[in-house]
């Protein structure tokens, strides 16, 4: 009975699964790196592949230099300075942030990683003449998940438009195959957290994590 049941459990899990998990955070015991790690367990629970970037681990240079805006829309060549992080883009078929919210945004090391990553010829590509359109250019990622942390109460973040989660869900999920699959799980009013609250949310982020990841 038991290998049946995980028989079933491996037919509802997505077969070649490829997943890349962004984290930001300073601190390596936070508790940002508690969400990151329930996130790489039930991924590795389904059998997918997993490319982990660091952004802080690795020192990561947020700030788009000058020679690279001057040569940003020359693709491939843009993509020399940051080729391994465009090739995990690129090889993924899943994407997601784990990240703390910092004033109602994305910290700034991960806004610079968008800046610097998410280039033509990558992310989109540019118009190919007069009164184009911009084009997607993340159609294979059929999957976005955002977990973070914010120190402001769900109603604050509501009222202040939340730039991070709609810039990570809407302006991303824009370049990415149309009706892909989302998951968003955030702990509100972290200054205040709780153990129980902390319990809960680390189980809430396993179960979209599951939701993403499931048939």
């Amino acid at each position: 009975a038991l290998h049946c049941a995980r028989r079933r459990e491996r037919r509802g899990l997505m077969a070649g699964l490829r997943a890349l998990v962004v984290y930001c955070h300073p601190s390596g015991d936070s508790f940002a790196a508690a969400v990151r790690d329930r996130v790489l367990d039930r991924l590795a629970a389904a059998g997918a592949e997993v490319r982990l970037t660091d952004l802080y681990a690795e020192d990561f240079d947020p700030v788009l230099s000058a020679a690279e805006w001057q040569g940003y829309a020359n693709a491939p060549a843009n993509r020399a300075a940051v080729d391994r992080h465009c090739a995990d883009l690129l090889w993924c078929d899943t994407l997601i942030f784990v990240y703390p919210t910092w004033w109602y945004g994305l910290p700034a090391m991960l806004k610079g990683w968008l800046d610097r990553v998410l280039l033509p010829g990558i992310a989109f590509h540019l118009p190919e003449g007069d009164g184009g359109a911009i084009r997607p250019g993340l159609r294979h990622i059929r999957r976005l998940g955002t977990f973070t942390t914010c120190g402001a109460s769900r109603w604050l973040s509501w009222l202040s438009g939340q730039p991070g989660r709609r810039q990570l869900q809407r302006g991303i999920g824009w370049l990415c195959a149309p009706f892909h699959r989302r998951a968003f799980a955030a702990h509100y009013r972290m200054d205040a957290a709780t153990p129980e609250s902390r319990r809960r949310h680390l189980a809430r982020v396993a179960a979209q994590t599951d939701r993403l990841i499931r048939r």
